[in-house]
């Protein structure tokens, strides 16, 4: 996983560009911005559930 148990580490792999803004607002608040871009979350039942949300346009690192 990411640093720690508890942490996640998630990469924007596809790009929002035609989404729906229920998506794009989701991955502003994970703070995926970028193509390629890597952020270490904590693994929460919030986090998990928003990750879900966009699962299709994110991948989940070393789990």
């Amino acid at each position: 996983m990411g640093k720690s148990s508890n942490t996640l580490r998630v990469k924007l792999i596809k790009s929002a560009i035609g989404r729906s803004q229920k998506q794009r607002k989701v991955l502003k608040g994970l703070n995926l911005n970028r193509l390629n871009k890597m952020v270490n979350l904590k693994d929460t039942r919030e986090i998990r559930g928003m990750i879900e949300k966009v699962s299709h346009l994110v991948e989940i690192i070393g789990e």
